[in-house]
Formats: structure tokens, sequence, C-alpha cells
């Protein structure tokens, strides 16, 4: 259920109770013998059981950790699901999905996705017999032609990375279930719970990096993944603990302490994430500006229709050549040049150079990952700071 909010940008209303469910869920201190109001980090690593092969919930924490069963469940809450799970990384999560499948099995994949996924399906997973196929699944008529009965995954991200494409979950989730037992998986990083809930728009899983705007901080390496299913759940549980991709008890308490300002943070996000992009749109030394949530984004609409609000991504293009770009990032201050995403303080980067390198040069191509497409993480800071940094750094790199 959702409630009105009439300065949302034409975009869905937010969520009801999101902030409520982000800071009670799984935390009710009667669960500890202390009644501590914020959950304690177990570390142990095991714990005593009563007789041989009968323990009162825990037997070793790869198998179960109370740390990380508190942040579990408030996940599922905001992802609207009946079950969630924490794993060391957003690619364990997305390694863990994938042994759902077997060696002759195919996974359609959108062609646009962050390099290390991209990475991961091209020169591991389609080593050990996996089919592997890229699609532009914007495009619904390319992806009910890329299925074949030899396909049992479909992963998505929206919007995409870098490009910002957003691609209409219900129209994939559609295509994929009415040709079998296809597993539709979307990749929900960018836009976090807050912004978007893939699996009440048809997705069977919800996946995404905790490193990016879940934990906030950028200080947890940590992946995320929600299912309604009870079969899903119990085959992914088993394969978490049979594979041992699991989050560290600490992470867990750091990741579980972001979620109680995500709500407060992705409206900031919004707020800052609109003004940069509008400035850029106007600036006469960007080329062009990539952005769901300005009405010049190809799928503007769509965002509308699906997502609560927009991030802080933003993908431009700057006029001229990668010396321009060097220039521009030369001249940041507030804005770090780093990798990542999602967390309170602002980055930019090269994808071309840095999170996208690994993507063959051919396929950057086509996909307009060129040596001057600038992606910006757009954090907390006051709005006229970022505002002026951008405004400094264009300048710099054209005079």
């Amino acid at each position: 259920m959702q409630k009105q909010d009439a300065s949302r940008h034409g975009f869905q209303p937010s969520f009801q109770h999101f902030a409520t469910q982000a800071i009670h869920v799984g935390q009710e201190p009667e669960q500890w013998n202390s009644r501590a109001v914020v959950p304690p980090i177990s570390l142990s690593t095991t714990f005593k059981q009563g007789t041989p092969g009968q323990h009162s919930g825990f037997e070793y924490s790869r198998s179960g950790n109370p740390t990380r069963n508190c942040l579990e469940k408030a996940v599922a809450a905001l992802d609207g699901a009946k079950y969630s799970l924490a794993f060391a990384s957003g690619l364990a999560a997305a390694v863990t999905i994938t042994h759902l499948l077997k060696a002759g099995d195919q996974i359609i994949c959108m062609d646009d996705v962050y390099g290390g996924m991209n990475r991961y399906f091209r020169k591991v997973a389609a080593e050990f017999g996996l089919k592997i196929s890229f699609v532009d699944c914007t495009k619904t008529k390319l992806l009910e032609e890329a299925i074949t009965p030899e396909t049992k995954l479909v992963w998505i991200e929206t919007p995409t990375n870098p490009s910002l494409k957003v691609v209409d979950i219900e129209a994939c989730a559609h295509i994929a279930h009415k040709h079998g037992d296809i597993i539709l998986a979307v990749d929900n990083s960018f836009m976090s719970p807050y912004f978007q809930r893939p699996l009440a728009l048809g997705a069977d899983i919800c996946m995404c990096s905790a490193t990016k705007y879940m934990n906030g901080h950028s200080d947890v390496v940590m992946g995320l993944v929600s299912v309604n299913s009870e079969d899903l759940h119990d085959r992914l549980r088993f394969l978490q603990n049979a594979i041992g991709t699991v989050p560290s008890p600490i992470d867990c308490y750091l990741c579980n302490r972001g979620l109680k300002t995500l709500e407060l943070r992705m409206e900031k996000h919004f707020k800052n994430g609109m003004a940069v992009a509008r400035f850029l749109e106007a600036n006469p030394r960007v080329e062009k500006v990539i952005y769901p949530g300005l009405p010049s984004h190809p799928q503007h609409e769509l965002a509308k229709r699906q997502c609560t609000g927009c991030p802080g991504m933003i993908s431009f293009y700057i006029k001229g050549t990668l010396q321009h770009a060097k220039v521009f990032f030369k001249n940041l201050k507030l804005f770090t040049l780093a990798e990542s995403l999602g967390g309170y303080e602002s980055l930019a980067e090269l994808p071309a150079l840095m999170t996208h390198a690994s993507v063959p040069k051919n396929d950057r191509d086509i996909l307009g990952i060129s040596d001057t497409l600038i992606r910006l993480s757009v954090g907390l800071e006051d709005e006229k700071d970022l505002l002026d940094e951008l405004d400094r750094a264009l300048k710099a790199a054209h005079p």
C-alpha cells in the first residue's frame, strides 16, 4: 500500500510505513536476554547444542547468525518479500543465484549491466557450460526472440549501469513466465526498495548490492536477495550455506544500521540528483544528460509508472575528448574520483576506464560507453555546493 505524496515529480507515491518497517522489523528487543534496543553483533562462529543434533536455532555461523537474521527480516519487509538472504557481496549473491542452474542452461542478460556482472557471466559462468546471451531488454521483442527451451534465467538491471536505461519489469516478467519456469532476476542496486519493488512487478528475485544505497556509508561490501517463492528461498538458503557466500556479522550490523536512514537518504539523493541533472542539461559544456527523472529520458514515463522516484545516479557526456574529461575530474574536490556509488558522499568516475573497463571495447562502443561518458553518484552534500563544484570543473575543462 502506498501513501500520497504531491512532490514526487510525477512518480508513484512512496510506500506506506517504509521508515517504520526499516526501523522496527526484525529488531525486537525481546529476542535478546539483555532486551537490547540495538541488535548486538553476534561474533560467535558456533553455538552450544542441548543434545547431539538438537540446537536452539543456531549451530554454525555460516548456516545462520542472529545479527544476520535481524538484517534479513528487515530487508524482506522493505522489499515487500516473504524471505530475504544476505551475502558477502553483490557478486556473491549473483553467483549463488547462478548456481540454481546447470550446464547447458541459458542465461539472458541485459546488455548494459554492471561491468563485474558482465565479466562474471562472460568469463566465468560461460566456462562452466552456461550459455550467455546479452540482449537489450528495453526492447521486449528482442527478449522474446532470444528465449530458447534452454533459457532458465533472465537477468536485468533497471536503471542500467552506466547508461541508465529503464527496463519494463512487468513486461519482462510476463514474457519470461509465459515460457515456463524461467526465473526473472532484477538487480535493484540503483533504486533500492525505497524507489522500486521488482517483486511487486512480477520478478521472481530481487537482488541488490547492499554496498550501495542500502548500507549507504561506503563501509560495507554485501549483497541481498529477496524472494516470495518458498521453493526458491529453500534452494537459495541451501546454496548460501553450501557455497559459504555469507557476510560477516559486523557487516550485517552496519547494513542493518544503514537501513534506519534509508528513506531520509533516498529523498535527499532524489532532490540533489534532480538539481544536478537539470543543471547539467542546461549547461553548454555538456553534450547529453541521462537521468530517468528528466522528461528528456527516453523511458521517463516508464520510470514514473514503476518507480516512486530516482536516486542520485546521473550519467552525462562532456563535450570534447578524453582529455576534457580528465581535466574535469582533476578539478573536482567534493566529488571524489572513485568507483562504487550510493554512499552519502558524492563520487564521479569514467566507466570506460574504470567500472566497465572489463567490457569488450566493441560492446562499450555499442552501448555508448565512450571516453566522454561520466557517471556521477550524487551524495548528500549541500545542493549549491554540488552545483558550484560542477560549474567550476566544467569551466576548467572548457575555458
